[in-house]
This record gives structure tokens, C-alpha cells and sequence, in this order.
């Protein structure tokens, strides 16, 4: 019997018309779909696509218990991949949804770690928080020869304010309790007045300002945004 494919579909930022018409027809067509969530809830992956899946559809919910700590997310994607890998092996196709795109910091890589070797697999990409975050604020990224560099703001102050000094365009990420901490580093670099925050990007309740408008508790998705050249708009 041959074996099912694993697909991996990126949701997006959260708006469900950013889901793109590939990753929403698998969706539909799907029998059996995997993804995430958290102790309680459906997951926001999920939520995003919810019109597509249909009624009869088996669902594998990997719950992941919201704190830090590697070793009880890792015995959960095992016990995820063991459980889509029975279906493949049954000869049946296994959606997996993650929000944004599946390979940006995405869950779906653990299980593809898991599964790639023995199972055939098709990655749809998915729109990036980073490029929405962008859109909602109508503000390039980079232009031209520049660099960016996507940092995750729980690494120590001297390596963001390394990796900040040597981009030109900057994403900071996974804001929640260090957004004090980053504020002031931010500040210290005298990059405060190029900050920009989002928060929910592209969602009902989307939050847009300065660095001085981002609350102290951000929410987990949310931004910061720095652009350190010339607005690209007034390039000639």
C-alpha cells in the first residue's frame, strides 16, 4: 500500500483571506488534519481555516502546555508524529496546519523532522507575521542592497544590540515579558523614534503605534519593526 503525504500548510498572520487558495482548497479537501493548541482552546491555527474543514474530519489536537521548557513540547510532537504517521502508513493524506508559514519558527518543523525520511511531504507556504506586520503599517521592510535580520527578543541585550548595529532593517519577535527590557535597549540605541509596534496584525483588533504606544505585557504576536536607512519611497 503506498504511503499517505503529509502536508504542511501555512495559515497566515490570522486574517483568513491571507490563507492562499492552494493551502485553503487542501484544507477542504482534507480527511484528517493535525495541529496544535494550547491546554485549552482549538488552537489559532485552526481558527483561522475553521470555514474550510469540514464536519466529518478526524482531528489530531497536539496539546502543548504554554511555558518554557523544551522537554515536554518535544514528548508531544513524538506522540503527534506517532499518531500521523499511523494514517500515512494506512495510506491516507495528513494535513497539518501551522499559523503563519510552516518553516518560520513554525511548529510543523518538529514533526517534519519526525516523518521526513519515511514519508513523502509538500510544504505550502503561508504568508509571514513579519510581512503582514509590515503591510499594516504601510512601511518597507528593506529596500535595495539592505539587510534584515528577524530577532527573537528573548536572547540577551548584547547579542540583539550586535545583530541591530549590523542590519539595516530589523524584526524583533515573541515580545510578551521583554518588552520593557527591549524598550530600553532600543532607546539606548537611539532607534526608539524608528520603532514601530504592531500587535494581531492583520486581525479585528490590530494595535499600530511607536515604540512608545507598545504596552509593557505585549501579547505574544506582536512586532517591533525598525528601519534604520532612508524612507525608500523618497530614493531616487
Amino acid at each position: 500500500m503506498a504511503k499517505g503525504k503529509l502536508y504542511g500548510i501555512g495559515t497566515g498572520p490570522g486574517d483568513p483571506e491571507l490563507v492562499t487558495r492552494k493551502a485553503w482548497r487542501l484544507i477542504q479537501q482534507a480527511g484528517i488534519i493535525a495541529y496544535l493548541a494550547p491546554d485549552g482552546g482549538s488552537g489559532f491555527a485552526r481558527s483561522i481555516v475553521a470555514e474550510a474543514i469540514g464536519h466529518e474530519v478526524c482531528e489530531i489536537i497536539m496539546r502543548v502546555p504554554m511555558r518554557t521548557g523544551r522537554a515536554p513540547a518535544q514528548s508531544i510532537y513524538d506522540d503527534g508524529a506517532k499518531q500521523i504517521a499511523a494514517y500515512l502508513d494506512a495510506g491516507r493524506d495528513v494535513v497539518m496546519l501551522c499559523e503563519g508559514d510552516p518553516l518560520f519558527y513554525g511548529s510543523f518543523m518538529y514533526v517534519l523532522a519526525r516523518l521526513r525520511d519515511e514519508y513523502p511531504v509538500e510544504i505550502v507556504a503561508g504568508v509571514t507575521s513579519v510581512s503582514a506586520c509590515a503591510a499594516s503599517h504601510l512601511h518597507p521592510l528593506v529596500a535595495r542592497n539592505d539587510s534584515l535580520v528577524v530577532l527573537p527578543a528573548p536572547l540577551p541585550d548584547d547579542a540583539l544590540r550586535s545583530r541591530i548595529e549590523l542590519a539595516d532593517g530589523i524584526a524583533i519577535m515573541k515580545l510578551g515579558r521583554h518588552m520593557p527590557r527591549i524598550r530600553s535597549l532600543l532607546t539606548s540605541m537611539g532607534l526608539a523614534d524608528k520603532t514601530l509596534y504592531v500587535g494581531h496584525a492583520s486581525l479585528g483588533n490590530e494595535l499600530l503605534g511607536l515604540l512608545a504606544d507598545a504596552p509593557d505585557e505585549a501579547p505574544y504576536f506582536s512586532m517591533l519593526l525598525i528601519y534604520k536607512g532612508d524612507d525608500p519611497w523618497i530614493m531616487r
